[in-house]
């Protein structure tokens, strides 16, 4: 495990979902930076700006799909390391998000556990 602070971008525009990630985050203990974007347009600026280290991603968003997101950001950073979370957990969706460049494909509704693992294991 490393000792370098990871910035985390969690982009979500359910203010519950974003809480409850956070909260998790935090209760990992593992040094993080969390911070979070609403929508394509906040997204991307603190990507272009900040380079985090971490995207939790969905895709449904108000603007734009978050698939766009996971686009713009491996282009920007190609170690990016992307954790979708959605409800559109389809076979579709899951194989075009790896083909972009996702590293793991979580859905909400069945699988929402899983990103404390997950990022325990990057951190």
């Amino acid at each position: 495990m490393s000792t370098d602070l990871k910035t985390i971008l969690i982009v979500d525009d359910s203010p519950i979902i974003v809480k409850r990630i956070t909260e998790m985050l935090l209760e990992m203990g593992n040094p993080v930076f969390i911070t979070n974007a609403g929508n394509y347009a906040e997204a991307v600026q603190f990507i272009n700006n900040s380079r985090p280290d971490i995207l939790l991603l969905d895709i449904n968003l108000p603007d734009k799909s978050g698939i766009d997101i996971l686009r713009t950001g491996k282009e920007k950073n190609p170690s990016l390391k992307v954790i979708m979370i959605t409800n559109q957990a389809n076979e579709y969706y899951r194989r075009l998000c790896l083909k972009l460049g996702a590293d793991y494909f979580i859905d909400k509704s069945k699988e929402f556990e899983k990103i404390a693992e997950i990022i325990t294991g990057i951190t």
